[in-house]
C-alpha cells in the first residue's frame, strides 16, 4: 500500500495513473481521510495493488475457518483476472458442505468482504482441496453429453439452478458445440443454464 495526499480526490488519482502508467479503472483504491489544515484542505488516499487484495482475501477465509476451530492453509493464484484461492484444511467436506453449498456460502463471504473493504468488486474463487476443478470435470463431461443429445433430439435442455462459475464453465465447454448455444435464465441463486438447438 502507498499513501498519496492532496488537495483533491481528481488531483491525487491522476497523479497515481501517471506514476503508475495506468488508468483510473484499473487502480485499486480508498480516500481514507480528508483532512483540514489552517488554511487548506488535504485528502488522503490508500491505493494498493492486487497483492494487497490476496493478503486481505485469505486472511480474511483463514479468520473465518479459524473461527470454526479447524486449522486450514491457503495459496492463491490469478487466473484470468479471478483470484483464485485453494484451502486445504483438517476438516475439508465440513467446509465443503452438501453439494458445496457451504463452499459456496464461504465464497460469498469473501467476495463481500474484499468488496466493502476496497469498496470494488473482484472476481474471487473459493475452492477446497480441489473439489471445484472437479466439479468443473463432470459438469463439462455431464454438458457435451446433453450438447450431444440436443443436437439429435431438437429439444431444449435446462440444468438445475447453480453458481455463476459453474454455469461459466458450462457455456465454455459449449461455444464452439455446432447447432448449440447457452444461455443462463432466472433470477440470483435461481439462474439456470439451458442448452438450445439452433439451425
Amino acid at each position: 500500500m502507498k499513501i498519496y495526499t492532496g488537495k483533491t480526490v481528481e488531483e491525487v488519482l491522476a497523479t497515481v495513473c501517471e506514476e503508475q502508467g495506468v488508468t483510473e479503472d484499473k487502480l485499486i483504491y480508498i480516500v481514507s481521510d480528508k483532512k483540514k489544515g489552517l488554511f487548506s484542505k488535504k485528502v488522503i488516499v490508500e491505493v494498493y495493488d492486487l497483492s494487497d487484495v490476496i493478503s486481505y482475501a485469505e486472511e480474511y477465509i483463514l479468520g473465518v475457518i479459524d473461527a470454526l476451530e479447524i486449522e486450514s492453509s491457503v495459496k492463491s493464484k490469478i487466473d484470468d483476472e479471478i483470484i483464485r484461492i485453494t484451502v486445504d484444511s483438517t476438516h475439508n467436506p465440513i467446509l465443503i458442505g452438501k453439494n458445496g453449498k457451504t463452499l459456496q456460502a464461504l465464497n460469498e463471504l469473501v467476495k463481500l468482504a474484499v468488496s466493502n473493504h476496497f469498496h470494488r468488486r473482484f472476481h474471487i474463487l473459493l475452492d477446497i482441496n480441489g473439489y471445484k476443478d472437479n466439479k468443473y470435470s463432470r459438469l463439462i463431461r455431464t454438458a457435451r453429453k446433453f450438447g450431444h443429445e440436443v443436437q439429435k433430439t431438437k429439444a431444449t435442455y435446462t440444468f438445475e439452478p447453480m453458481p455463476a462459475d459453474e454455469r461459466r464453465a458450462i457455456h465454455n465447454a459449449l461455444s464452439n458445440m455446432d447447432h448449440i448455444r447457452t444461455e443462463s435464465t432466472g433470477e440470483g441463486t435461481h439462474r439456470q443454464v439451458q442448452i438450445i438447438y439452433v439451425d
